[in-house]
């Protein structure tokens, strides 16, 4: 196995068990009061170690895998190595107990939290914002995530009751976009919808009922303008007075008869139709 970072087990040592503390440890940040208190979380997988430790060399923290999952990774060790990154080797039921996931792939990072303050993040210029309102599946909002950075977004904001970005089912299910985008956590959504619109941004409400067809949204959006678009919660929508504070509510059309779509197919549908207006594809 590729020589590990300082601090991590050498080759010869054993193995961390589930009773190492810094296995207990990162076990805890399975928990939302763990990693908030630490400001801390897990990355699990190899695609998702990948991007952290390319995001920054201060994102990750430590590295942790069975020796058959460091032996089948051995450029995520050499990078780690680069970034003296500690990287150790866990028994196969140690590893168990960090993953989320029915079939474990044996490799976690332990992160340090990324995201950053709402004024931040508007202060850094992004031509379009998502703005998840009390959006509460992890699955969901990370293929959020996903979409919004494969449309060219500048950002996410994730309300106060919306679910944890570094819930482990949202950091897999953004596939890496976690780490390559501004994100803001716990922000109220009405002080978001004023940073916003302060900001110069048109400011656009999935909803069911909206009055706007989103193919005619260039109607309702200044060419050249800023767009953030506000999707709520998955079974209520939006609350009235957060859609009645958005410049225009957009309706997503439904032909057949289905009642409605989930959350992530139509925020990526309003994404792609922001974008390819603005880019022309």
């Amino acid at each position: 196995m590729p020589e590990p970072g300082p601090g991590g087990t050498r080759p010869g040592e054993p193995a961390f068990t589930e009773r190492t503390p810094r296995v207990t440890a990162a076990r805890r940040l399975t928990r939302r009061s763990e990693r908030n208190a630490t400001r801390r979380f897990l990355a699990e997988g190899a695609p998702a170690v990948s991007a952290a430790l390319a995001q920054a060399e201060t994102a990750v923290v430590e590295l942790l895998g069975t020796e058959r999952a460091l032996a089948r990774n051995p450029e995520l060790v050499r990078l780690a190595g680069r970034r003296s990154v500690p990287v150790s080797t866990v028994t196969e039921r140690g590893m168990a107990g960090l993953s989320e996931t029915a079939s474990p792939q044996g490799l976690v990072a332990v992160c340090r939290f990324l995201d950053i303050g709402l004024a931040e993040l508007v202060a850094g210029g992004p031509r379009l914002v998502v703005l998840l309102a009390a959006i509460r599946d992890p699955g969901n909002a990370g293929t959020v995530l996903r979409t919004a950075e494969a449309v060219g977004a500048g950002a996410v904001v994730f309300s106060t009751a919306s679910v944890d970005p570094y819930n482990g089912k949202c950091v897999r299910a953004s596939a890496g976009s976690l780490f390559h985008l501004p994100v803001a956590r716990s922000v109220d959504p009405a002080e978001a919808v004023a940073a916003l619109a302060a900001a110069g941004f048109a400011v656009l409400a999935a909803t069911a009922t909206g009055e706007v067809r989103l193919a005619d949204i260039g109607r309702s959006v200044t060419p050249g303008r800023p767009v953030a678009w506000m999707f709520g919660n998955e079974a209520g929508g939006l609350p009235d007075e957060l859609a009645a504070a958005a410049d225009a509510r957009v309706r997503i059309p439904i032909v057949g008869r289905a009642e409605s779509l989930n959350l992530a197919a139509a925020a990526a549908i309003c994404l792609y139709e922001t974008a390819q207006a603005r880019h022309g594809g």
